[in-house]
C-alpha cells in the first residue's frame, strides 16, 4: 500500500489526519483482505467514510462554536449590564448579607415599636420577616405574658411557635398541668419553651414517678416548682434525696415529702440541707428527730439559715426562753424559726402583760410550753381570758393557770364550758384544783374525764386532777388496783417529750447511708 497524499485540519488541541488512496490500489487491497475479515472491512470502510466527511463537518462546527462563544460572551455582558432583574441571576454573598442586616433591622424596629428591648438578641437566630416575629409575640401574649415578661427573658423570642412552643405546652397539658397556670409557669421558667420534650422533659417526669410521686400529683408538683424541668437527673436532684434518706427520712415518705415541697430537689446538700440539719442537731434535736420533722413539714428546709433561723433563735433567747428549751420549742412548732418572729414576740408579750399582768420570765415559760402562742390573734385570746374571769378566777389565778397551761388561750370555748360545768356540778371540786392542774381542760370530757371520775368515785379514792388524768389508760387501770395513792405518782402537768420524735417505726426501711462525709 502506498500513501499518495494527506489532508489535515489543524485544531488548537489536536491534529486530525486522514489518508487519501488511489481508488484502484484501494480496491485491490480490499479484494485481497475481504475473504479473510469481512467484519474488519466493514468497520474500516465506515471509518474511512467518516474521515472523509469530517473535514467539512469540523470546519462548520468550528465556525458555529466560534459564533456560539461570541454570542455567550455578549449574553453575559448583557446580563451584567441588565443587573439582578434577569430571571437566572443569583445574588452575591454581599447582597445576601446586606439583605439579612436589613431584615433584622426591620424586626428590631418592630420589637422596639411595641416596647421590647432587643439588645440581648444579637447573635440569636430570629425570624427573617416581621410577620413571623409578630406571630411569636402574639402567641406569647395569648399565653398571658406581657411585654415586661418578654423583656425579663427576651431569648424566648428565639423559640418557634410550631417547633418549640406548641409541642412543649401540649406535653404539659397532657401531663395535667392546668392551662390557668401556664402564665405563672412561664414567668417563673420561660426556658422550658427551649426544651426538647423527649430529651429534657420526659426524663424528669419519669424520675419523679420513680420517687413514688403519684401520677395525679406530678402536675401539681410542676406547677409549684416549674424550675424542676431544667434540672439534671444526675446532679442536685439525686444527691438531695440520697442525703435525706441517709439522715433517716423513711423511703416510703420521700414521695410525700417531694410532693409537698418539691423545692428540695433544687437544694444543694452541702450549702443548704446539711448546714440546716447540723444546726438543729446543735440545738439539741436528735438527727432522727430532724428527719421526722422534715417528713411532717418538709418546707422547713426552705427557711433561710442565716437570714431567718439563727436570728429567730436569738430572739427567743432575748425573750427569756431558756437555752435548754430551744430544741423543745422548735420541735413543737417548727414554723417558729421561719416566721418574722421578733415583732410577734413583742406584740404577744405586750398583750398578755396588759390582760393578766404576765411578766417577762413567765412569758418565756409560756412560749416554752406552747410556742404557737406567738401566732395567736388578740381577739381569741381575750375571749378565753374573759371566760376564765366569768368562771370566778382571780387575776393572779389566771396568770398562774396560763403560765402552767398556755393552751387555755387556744382551746375550743364550747368544750371548755362543758368541761367546767361537769367539774362544778358532778365533780364538785374547788377552783384551786383547776389552778393547780389547768390542763384539765385539754382532756376529752366523754373519753377520759367522765369514765375515770366514775371509777375513782366508785372506789372511793381521793386524788388530785393530775393523778386522775395525767397518765395513760393502761397506767390508770393499774392505779385502780391501789388501796392508797403514792406521793411519787402525783404527776405534774404534761410537757412535751422529745422522745416522741424518735420512736422507732416498724414499717420503715433501713438506710443505706450511714455517713454524710461525701457531702462535706
Amino acid at each position: 500500500m502506498r500513501i499518495i497524499s494527506y489532508t489535515g485540519v489543524t485544531k488548537p488541541s489536536f491534529l486530525l489526519v486522514h489518508p487519501e488512496f488511489p481508488s484502484l490500489a484501494w480496491k485491490l487491497q480490499l479484494t485481497s483482505i475481504s475473504p479473510q475479515i469481512p467484519r474488519t472491512r466493514e468497520k474500516l470502510v465506515g471509518l474511512i467514510t467518516r474521515c472523509q466527511h469530517s473535514d467539512a463537518g469540523r470546519t462548520k462546527a468550528t465556525r458555529y462554536a466560534d459564533s456560539s462563544v461570541s454570542s455567550t460572551k455578549s449574553s453575559r455582558l448583557g446580563q451584567r449590564q441588565q443587573g439582578p432583574s434577569s430571571l437566572y441571576s443569583r445574588p452575591s454573598l454581599l447582597d445576601m448579607r446586606n439583605d439579612k442586616v436589613a431584615n433584622r433591622a426591620r424586626v428590631y424596629d418592630f420589637l422596639q415599636g411595641i416596647g421590647i428591648v432587643p439588645d440581648e438578641l444579637d447573635g440569636l437566630e430570629l425570624p427573617v420577616t416581621v410577620e413571623v416575629m409578630r406571630e411569636r409575640v402574639d402567641f406569647l401574649h395569648s399565653l398571658g405574658l406581657t411585654v415586661e415578661d418578654i423583656n425579663n427573658y427576651p431569648l424566648v423570642l428565639g423559640c418557634s411557635v410550631k417547633k418549640n412552643m406548641i409541642p412543649v405546652l401540649d406535653y404539659l397539658g397532657k401531663l395535667g398541668v392546668r392551662k390557668s397556670t401556664f402564665t405563672d409557669f412561664l414567668r417563673r421558667y420561660p426556658q422550658v419553651l427551649h426544651a426538647s420534650v423527649v430529651v429534657d422533659l420526659a426524663p424528669v417526669v419519669q424520675y419523679l414517678q420513680g420517687m413514688d410521686i403519684k401520677p395525679d400529683d406530678i402536675p401539681r408538683v410542676l406547677e409549684r416548682y416549674p424550675e424542676l424541668m431544667g434540672f439534671k437527673l444526675e446532679g442536685t436532684m439525686s444527691t438531695s434525696v440520697a442525703y435525706l434518706v441517709g439522715i433517716g427520712v423513711a423511703r416510703r415518705e420521700i414521695g410525700g415529702v417531694l410532693t409537698r415541697y418539691p423545692e428540695i430537689l433544687g437544694m444543694r446538700v452541702g450549702r443548704v440541707i446539711k448546714p440546716f440539719v447540723d444546726y438543729l442537731e446543735n440545738l439539741g434535736i436528735p438527727r432522727l428527730g430532724v428527719a421526722r420533722l422534715i417528713e411532717k413539714r418538709p418546707h422547713i428546709l426552705g427557711f433561710g439559715l442565716e437570714e431567718r433561723v439563727k436570728p429567730n433563735i436569738e430572739s427567743l433567747l432575748e425573750f427569756h426562753v431558756r437555752k435548754e428549751s430551744l430544741a423543745s420549742v422548735v420541735a413543737q412548732y417548727p414554723e417558729i424559726i421561719g416566721i418574722d418572729l421578733k415583732p410577734k414576740l413583742v406584740s404577744q408579750q405586750s398583750s398578755l402583760k396588759s390582760v393578766i399582768d404576765l411578766g417577762p420570765e413567765d412569758f418565756g415559760r409560756v412560749v416554752e410550753k406552747m410556742p404557737q402562742v406567738v401566732s395567736l390573734s388578740d381577739k381569741p385570746m381575750m375571749k378565753h381570758v374573759d371566760f376564765l374571769k366569768n368562771c370566778g378566777f382571780s387575776l393572779e389565778q389566771m396568770r398562774k393557770m396560763v403560765t402552767g397551761c398556755p393552751q387555755l388561750l387556744a382551746l375550743n370555748l364550747d368544750i371548755m364550758k362543758l368541761s367546767f360545768d361537769f367539774f362544778q356540778k358532778e365533780m364538785q371540786r374547788p377552783l384551786d384544783d383547776l389552778v393547780a392542774f389547768p390542763a384539765f381542760f385539754t382532756y376529752g370530757l366523754e373519753s377520759t374525764i367522765k369514765p375515770r371520775h366514775k371509777m375513782v368515785t366508785r372506789k372511793g379514792l381521793k386524788c388530785s386532777l393530775g393523778w386522775l388524768l395525767n397518765c395513760s389508760d393502761e397506767k390508770f387501770e393499774q392505779r385502780m388496783d391501789y388501796d392508797t395513792i403514792e406521793m411519787d405518782e402525783m404527776e405534774s402537768s404534761p410537757s412535751f417529750d422529745m422522745n416522741t420524735l424518735t420512736e422507732p417505726r416498724s414499717d420503715e426501711s433501713g438506710s443505706d447511708y450511714d455517713s454524710d462525709d461525701e457531702y462535706e
